[in-house]
């Protein structure tokens, strides 16, 4: 179920009340009671694709299986596709494809969408740039999200700053890009050496790959947070979902 189904389904039930089919009391309590569902473990949101355009995502780090499990087929009942779970392992996923769950599963970006909508169109250009191979599970994360949300994506992995001609020589598609993702570790130099090249907004997402002084990516973030390039936004270390909405987003507006 997608944002329009939802308008779709409120305007009916407002329809039935202009009708005179149910009254308006009755019709309050299934808006009230519809927005969310408690599990016990997890509250539901089944109102956020009529607020935000998108469902809840499942954060599935630190859940049970059977968890994941009862919420996906929570959501399933209501008529959800395109459920996505972030931070999924293998063996997670293994047990919900054995419940008879839909499940397309991606191992590098430890990524799921369960029910997936394969009619999805893809717009746009969203470009994804890593500075290394290193980088390419947070890269994934972010690629395959903006991908089921409905953005075309390209992917330029490994042109970092070490060998800046990877990068030049892919000026043509940067600068058709609408959005463009910078993947970093080290230093975290790639997001300010891309900003000051292309007139699009760029996000960019510092990862916990370097070596000591690397600090699990607070050298990078805080080199990100520090660029001299204008129009770039910061997200989390290894946060690459978020990197992925966010892209989607901007993908989609009508002008930038």
């Amino acid at each position: 179920m997608n944002k329009a189904n939802q308008k779709e389904q409120i305007l009916e039930l407002l329809k039935r009340v202009k009708d005179g089919q149910i009254s308006p009391d009755d019709a309050l309590l299934q808006m009230q009671t519809a927005p969310f569902e408690d599990l016990g473990y997890a509250n539901i949101d089944y109102h956020r694709g009529l607020r935000q355009g998108t469902g809840e995502v499942i954060y599935g780090q630190n859940k049970t299986p059977v968890q994941i499990r009862n919420i996906i087929s929570n959501m399933l009942d209501k008529g959800l596709n395109n459920i996505i779970i972030t931070r999924i392992s293998r063996q997670t996923a293994d047990f919900l494809t054995k419940q008879k769950i839909n499940l397309e599963y991606h191992n590098i970006a430890k990524i799921a969408i369960a029910e997936r909508d394969s009619g999805t169109q893809r717009v746009g250009s969203v470009v994804i740039a890593s500075g290394g191979t290193s980088d390419m599970p947070v890269c994934e994360e972010a690629a395959i999200a903006a991908e089921i949300l409905g953005s075309h994506v390209i992917r330029l992995y490994d042109v970092g700053v070490a060998g800046l001609h990877r990068l030049l020589s892919q000026q043509n598609i940067l600068a058709k890009a609408r959005v463009i993702i910078a993947v970093a570790g080290m230093e975290g130099a790639l997001a300010s050496v891309i900003g000051g090249l292309v007139s699009c907004p760029v996000i960019a997402v510092p990862t916990s790959i370097g070596y000591g002084s690397n600090f699990n990516g607070l050298s990078a973030l805080l080199a990100m947070l520090n660029s001299c390039a204008n129009g770039i936004s910061v997200v989390n270390i290894d946060n690459g979902f978020s990197a992925g909405y966010i892209a989607n987003r901007i993908n989609k507006m009508e002008s930038i």
